[in-house]
């Protein structure tokens, strides 16, 4: 993986770079669509080629460890030949998802054992398992395996699970090292920095990730309930710390204004499920604000969904239309909404690029926060 920087915005951190990969080129400020069991829910390999037209796209090692399953996933030669796409895929490590599983699992030096969720059987994850599912899918940029502390947590608790992260790290470096590539591309693994909302563990935490020297950088453990100013000042601690050349990867984040405010602090790729799973509960993000299109004032509404026109949808249906989907159920409706807020997150970084390349990005990014800080 290579990674080059275009431009930074002369009154923020913003950055625009292009990482290149075996599966194409990726240009950042980037989100990469949540396709959590070899599907982006409710959209088509085609449409989402064709409109939304994303670089890179995420799949949860959790989820396809568990379904399909790798003995499937390699027989079929990978993910991207599974599901019929040849660009890029990022995996992560399933940390987010065992801490999500409080009740069902239990965390020791050796790894993760937990519960699945479908069916009560047990698994164990460790950082070297982990590492050779990642291989079995096939992702171009793998995370490594960590834990992710709840919010809030003690002090102590937060440090013993930082230091165990940095411990789990280097047990997936030595297992990487030592074992092959399984297709014909490169995989570039990431590491995570973690110490929840404490300054000090995540300047440590920070340290420890940079001098490792890996080819990106993750930040870990935010977006799961402290507030928006503490995640702010969490991502300005490490972005001070992590190096400019190599890319930066904050996890699981977030609406369309935390992805502005943590651009300015240096972010370069973001993923997260609130555009497709808000969709499908009838919530649209716009550059003007949201929409709640199952509120009764759309009903007569016959206006194009968004006359921006970021996909096909928002010129071709109106809101009116889009209403009555959603109040009788209709499956189309969720396919309409999750491919125009795809649309418009994808839009909004390429925007935020054009910004950041043309210099005037914070202003820009400014006034935008404005618009979208509304209820339509």
């Amino acid at each position: 993986m290579k990674f080059e920087l275009k431009a930074k915005d002369p009154k923020s951190g913003a950055r625009a770079g292009t990482i290149e990969t075996d599966h194409g080129r990726i240009e950042t400020p980037i989100f990469m669509p949540v396709g959590t069991v070899a599907s982006v829910k409710g959209v088509h390999q085609r449409e989402l080629k064709e409109d939304i037209n994303p670089d890179i796209i995420l799949g949860n090692t959790y989820h396809l460890y568990l379904r399909p399953g790798t003995d499937i996933l390699g027989k079929a030669g990978g993910l991207h030949k599974f599901m019929n796409w040849d660009r890029n895929i990022l995996t992560d490590s399933g940390g987010f998802q065992v801490y999500s599983l409080s009740e069902r699992r239990k965390i020791t030096e050796e790894g993760v054992k937990f519960k699945s969720h479908i069916d009560g059987s047990y698994h164990k994850f460790t950082p070297e398992n982990v590492m050779e599912i990642q291989r079995t899918i096939g992702a171009d940029i793998i995370m490594a395996f960590d834990e992710c502390t709840p919010y809030p947590c003690d002090y102590r608790y937060a440090r013993n699970s930082m230091h165990r992260t940095h411990r789990w790290l280097d047990r997936c470096i030595a297992h990487l090292e030592r074992t092959p590539l399984r297709y014909d591309h490169n995989q570039t693994l990431f590491p995570i920095v973690q110490g929840s909302t404490f300054k000090d563990l995540r300047e440590q935490s920070a340290e420890y990730i940079a001098s490792v020297g890996a080819q990106g950088n993750a930040i870990g453990g935010l977006s799961v309930g402290e507030p928006v100013e503490e995640m702010y000042e969490m991502t300005e601690v490490v972005t001070r710390i992590l190096p400019e050349d190599k890319p930066r990867y904050l996890m699981g984040v977030g609406t369309p204004i935390n992805i502005l405010e943590n651009i300015a602090l240096g972010v370069d790729m973001f993923d997260c499920v609130m555009p497709t799973r808000n969709a499908r509960n009838g919530m649209l993000f716009t550059a003007h604000g949201t929409i709640n299109i199952k509120n009764q004032k759309w009903q007569d509404d016959f206006s194009v969904i968004d006359p921006m026109g970021i996909t096909y949808v928002d010129t071709y249906y109106s809101k009116a239309y889009l209403r009555h989907l959603f109040t009788v159920n209709e499956m189309l409706g969720k396919q309409i909404a999750t491919i125009h807020n795809l649309g418009f997150y994808l839009w909004l970084v390429r925007e935020a690029r054009k910004h950041i390349m043309e210099g005037d990005f914070a202003s820009w990014k400014n006034q935008m926060v404005q618009q979208m800080n509304k209820r339509l």
